[in-house]
């Protein structure tokens, strides 16, 4: 369906898109459309470590795991003001 698209068509669609948002708000929804995309890359990238360290032997006791400081988690690279701590569920008790 979309390999049928043309110069013409995708230059009308651009045009629609543009008039329905309006060419000021354009950059903002990009942007945050790329932030949003880095911070699911970023999420995929931690649930794929953290999924191959479970799938080793751990000789942690899960009294250690617990003292660890909580990780932290930023919507932007070197943006500090939006990072925030992470709750992660005891491993142990899941099981």
């Amino acid at each position: 369906m979309l390999s049928n698209l043309r110069a013409p068509e995708i230059i009308l669609i651009l045009v629609v898109v543009v008039l329905l948002f309006g060419a000021k708000k354009l950059p903002d929804m990009a942007r945050s459309l790329g932030k949003s995309a880095r911070i699911l890359k970023s999420e995929a990238k931690a649930m794929k470590k953290d999924g191959e360290a479970d799938g080793g032997t751990s000789s942690e006791a899960p009294s250690d795991a617990a003292q660890q400081a909580p990780r932290t988690i930023q919507a932007a690279p070197g943006d500090v003001n939006s990072s925030r701590p992470v709750a992660e569920p005891n491993r142990a008790n899941q099981s």
